[in-house]
């Protein structure tokens, strides 16, 4: 049998057991690294807080400190996603393709893959020696391009594991290297005008993607052809990765996604599900009911990442089974509420719209509030329709009961709180309360319920949040790049002009925005989105006099859709691979739930009073 079994097979002591993989003192080296950025951008921000307290000033630089370590975060934790092959892919091709088909299709796209990331590598490597003449430097004298010289090291890194990855055998790695130098080689020493190029080499882009090309592939790869067949500098895709990355605000989004790993890793995944079972598991429909508040509340933390179905499918799986759900209503109601906490804070999406669109992260939490309370209430609503009639065992309300769950769990119900309260109050910047609620997580899952040991369980923890942020980070980067390039041929104008021209009611607008949106929830993934699509969309929504808050959660709504949707569907694949359900009856099994979303998308799309009214009220004079 051949493939990476037979290779870890090979008894010869000059190669490690995996050669994809790198020696364990060298991937210890790795995590290690992840864990100490994250643990100073976390620190940072506290220590100015504490001394904010005191009455002193902050440390110097600490600001600057956290954004760049922000990049160092997403280029660290971006080469731990390609070292174990968990870059996120639009394509499921290489895990439903059987043989041969698997092996080419992991030949080709690995190849093109690593090509990709070793131009921009090359494209980074020009930025940095540009940015290192221009002097710029830290506090404390320390020059900016040491930190910016970390982004050609982590494409390069990132390149040498997807060309590891492209074969389980060193003949074929061979001719994937041959491959990939030969497109290197045709990108930088062409002998054809570039734009005679374009469309051939959008097609391999496209069959790349289709063959299972990470997403950063497909949006970096399609930045670089169109600058490249312009005649444009590359420099500037990294440019433009590394002026996102570095945004002031960006550093809550790997912070607050930290906290949410703090929680699904300790135990707050079993008392919140006693909680919320002592309060209304004992309703007709309690079951559904409980399941549908616990992952709205673990979503918010961890970002609609997936996590939620991974931490809570097995703890509530059996809940709903011994309520008698149906396995299809339960396998349903599991993947559908894997996404349900999108709308609340501080759920990422949110965070990173507000980042895009330059509107107040505060005003877009606020915005949420209700269309996620609906969208909770909707689902619970099914649940209680879908209940058995007959129950086997009807239980009366424990008051005792939901006192002793909400005790044991009273520090991490009140973790919302502290991430609010602090924020809302404007007694922390918002990169200050992501830090506080990261740290409070990890007080509370490491030192009070002393669920995660601090040296065997904590670096675990950080080590799978920094994979994470560093995939979602890479994609960011080059989505922007591709976004300007958008922007620069004044894709939005064009679009602003003709839909002022060809559409002369709001309502038709709104229908219009909703079929593209969903369309983009079938075809994107919601981080690769909101960068591409937000800055188009945004003037458009401006022309037609649509609140930009409100134009956000109408967009994040839809997007919730693509959770559900082939082909990009992440919460499809995850219940797949969590449950082991076939693909298509894990997407049966939710049609209910995406014809239940579609309504409360409208109503949220057509009553816009539901997303504006808060922010309204909680606007400074």
């Amino acid at each position: 049998m051949s493939g990476i079994a037979e290779t870890r097979a090979d008894p010869s002591p000059a190669l490690p057991p995996d050669p994809a993989q790198p020696l364990p003192w060298w991937r210890s080296v790795e995590n290690l690294a992840v864990v100490i950025v994250l643990a100073a951008m976390t620190s940072l921000p506290l220590v100015d807080i504490l001394f904010r307290w005191f009455g002193r000033p902050g440390l110097a630089g600490s600001a600057s400190f956290v954004q760049h370590l922000t990049l160092l975060a997403g280029v660290i934790g971006g080469a731990l996603a390609a070292r174990d092959n968990r870059l996120l892919s639009l394509s499921a091709a290489t895990t439903f393709l059987k043989g041969r088909w698997r092996d080419w299709a992991r030949f080709g796209s690995g190849a093109f893959a690593a090509a990709i990331s070793t131009v921009l590598a090359l494209a980074s490597a020009q930025f940095v020696l540009f940015e290192r003449e221009g002097g710029n430097t830290l506090a404390y004298g320390i020059p900016v391009w040491w930190v910016q010289a970390f982004l050609p090291l982590g494409f390069a890194a990132v390149a040498l594991r997807l060309w590891l990855h492209a074969s389980d055998r060193w003949r074929g790695r061979a001719a994937a290297l041959l491959l990939a130098a030969a497109l290197v080689g045709l990108a930088v020493w062409t002998p054809v005008a570039p734009a005679r190029l374009l469309w051939p080499a959008l097609g391999l882009l496209f069959l790349a993607t289709l063959a299972g090309a990470p997403v950063f592939v497909t949006l970096g790869g399609a930045a670089l052809i169109l600058f490249w067949s312009d005649g444009l500098p590359l420099a500037s895709i990294p440019l433009d990765h590394y002026r996102l990355v570095t945004n002031p605000t960006l550093p809550t989004i790997p912070l607050f996604t930290l906290a949410g790993y703090f929680l699904a890793e300790g135990g707050a995944s079993r008392r919140l599900v006693r909680v919320f079972q002592a309060l209304v598991g004992a309703r007709h429909g309690g079951p559904a009911i409980v399941t549908a508040l616990v992952c709205a509340f673990f979503t918010s933390f961890t970002g609609a990442s997936g996590v939620t179905i991974l931490a809570l499918g097995a703890l509530l799986m059996p809940v709903l089974l011994a309520a008698r759900y149906s396995e299809r209503a339960s396998l349903g109601l599991l993947t559908s509420s894997g996404s349900l906490g999108l709308l609340f804070p501080p759920c990422l999406p949110l965070i990173l719209y507000a980042i895009i669109a330059k509107v107040g992260i505060s005003e877009v939490f606020l915005g949420g509030m209700a269309p996620g309370l609906l969208l909770v209430a909707a689902t619970a609503w099914w649940g209680w329709r879908q209940a058995p009639r007959l129950e086997a065992e009807q239980r009366r309300f424990d008051a005792s009961e939901a006192a002793r769950a909400i005790w044991e769990a009273r520090w991490e119900l009140l973790l919302p709180v502290v991430a609010l309260g602090s924020l809302l109050s404007g007694l922390a910047t918002p990169v200050e309360a992501a830090a506080l609620t990261a740290g409070y997580a990890f007080v509370v899952e490491t030192f009070v319920y002393r669920d995660l040991r601090l040296i065997r369980d904590v670096p675990r923890v950080m080590t799978e949040c920094g994979l994470l942020v560093g995939g979602i980070l890479l994609i960011l980067g080059v989505a922007l790049g591709f976004t300007n390039y958008l922007i620069d041929a004044q894709v939005a104008a064009h679009a602003v002009e003709w839909a002022t021209a060809n559409i002369h009611s709001p309502l038709v607008f709104l229908i219009m925005l909703n079929f593209f949106l969903l369309l983009v929830g079938c075809l994107m993934d919601i981080y690769s989105a909101i960068v591409v699509v937000v800055p188009l969309i945004v003037p458009l929504g401006l022309a037609f006099n649509v609140d930009p808050v409100h134009l956000g959660i109408l967009f994040l709504a839809n997007l919730e859709l693509g959770y559900l949707t082939p082909p990009v569907g992440m919460n499809l694949f995850l219940a797949s691979y969590r449950f082991g359900k076939p693909l298509t009856e894990v997407a049966r099994a939710v049609l209910p739930f995406v014809g239940l979303r579609l309504v409360v998308v409208l109503l949220i799309t057509y009553v816009p009073a539901l997303t504006t009214t808060l922010p309204q009220w909680f606007k400074p004079s």
